[in-house]
């Protein structure tokens, strides 16, 4: 969706991320977009793919500080200057919307928000794919996480993109786009044929269902009934005020069902903060016998026999 954005006239701004072996088309993501997000996510204590409700709080109240709101408002003035039609797109990006809402509004533009839509099962497969280590139930949490705050916080002007109507007719699709958020876009035949081969409908390389996912039945259910509503939204009259009431419940319900994990997995909290209490405790003990072993004068220690000396050593976990 960026990349065609920017073949039919708009900007991304330089420099972008790399195109790499996952997305050989490339990203289409501004590096200083991606490095600011990547800093704030990291100092307020978020993951990208962060399940937890309450992180959307931690997010915003990191990039309201006064120094990063001035930052990235400062960096988007610059960047219109230049070009008045912005493409911005990261994956982290929903987490700090506010932060951009505002910077939009002290540069006096306006701000259109596209969606992308895929099916539940295939953004888990991917993601287990490309980011090892992330179990299916994680992955499916945390796309009901991202999604449904997304969908809350993005109502206004904006459009929902199916990933495979984009694959398969990117001209109605983009027109559709044009249109709903007032784009103006009229591709010239050169800007048709250059976006006709950028898109490639083999880059939809994963088409799982959830059935084929070990998933719990209550967040299997749950994720299939989100998946109904988001869809909806693509539909030419979905994005309606009933819509929008039931996916408010399905993000309720979604909160409730989290803090029941929390309950259940307290236990495993509580040992694993004891764990990293041990560790501190036994880090500060070795830390605090190396300190008083340097402090003995180097005669003394010489005067003490060499198998006692590494012995003590070892003790300390000093290499000599």
């Amino acid at each position: 969706m960026a990349g065609l954005l920017r073949i039919l006239g708009m900007q991304v701004p330089q420099p972008e991320v790399a195109a790499d072996e996952t997305n050989p088309k490339g990203f289409s993501e501004p590096r200083w977009v991606v490095d600011t997000h990547e800093r704030l996510l990291d100092r307020c204590g978020v993951q990208v793919a962060d399940a937890r409700p309450q992180a959307w709080t931690a997010s915003h109240a990191c990039a309201a500080r006064p120094e990063e709101a001035d930052a990235v408002a400062n960096w988007l003035s610059g960047q219109l200057a230049d070009n008045p039609a912005l493409v911005i797109k990261d994956p982290r990006l929903s987490w700090f919307l506010p932060a951009w809402e505002s910077a939009a509004e002290r540069a006096g533009a306006r701000i259109g928000y596209v969606t992308m839509l895929r099916p539940p099962a295939e953004v888990i497969g991917s993601r287990q794919t490309y980011y090892h280590g992330l179990g299916p139930t994680h992955l499916a949490a945390s796309w009901l996480n991202m999604m449904l705050h997304t969908e809350a916080d993005t109502r206004g002007d904006r459009v929902f993109v199916r990933y495979a109507d984009l694959l398969s007719d990117w001209r109605s699709t983009m027109g559709r786009v044009s249109a709903v958020l007032g784009l103006g876009l009229d591709p010239s035949p050169q800007q048709s044929a250059e976006a006709d081969a950028f898109v490639d409908p083999t880059l939809r390389r994963l088409t799982s269902e959830l059935s084929d996912l070990d998933l719990p039945d209550g967040l299997r259910d749950l994720v299939d009934r989100a998946w109904h509503e988001l869809d909806g939204l693509a539909d030419p009259a979905g994005d309606t005020p009933d819509a929008h009431r039931r996916l408010d419940a399905l993000r309720a319900e979604y909160q409730a069902l989290y803090r029941q994990a929390e309950e259940l997995s307290a236990s495993s909290v509580v040992a694993a903060r004891r764990q990293v209490r041990r560790e501190l405790r036994s880090q500060q003990s070795t830390a605090a016998r190396r300190d008083i072993a340097a402090r003995v004068p180097h005669r003394i220690r010489a005067m003490v026999p060499g198998p006692l000396r590494r012995g003590v050593r070892r003790l300390l976990g000093r290499p000599r």
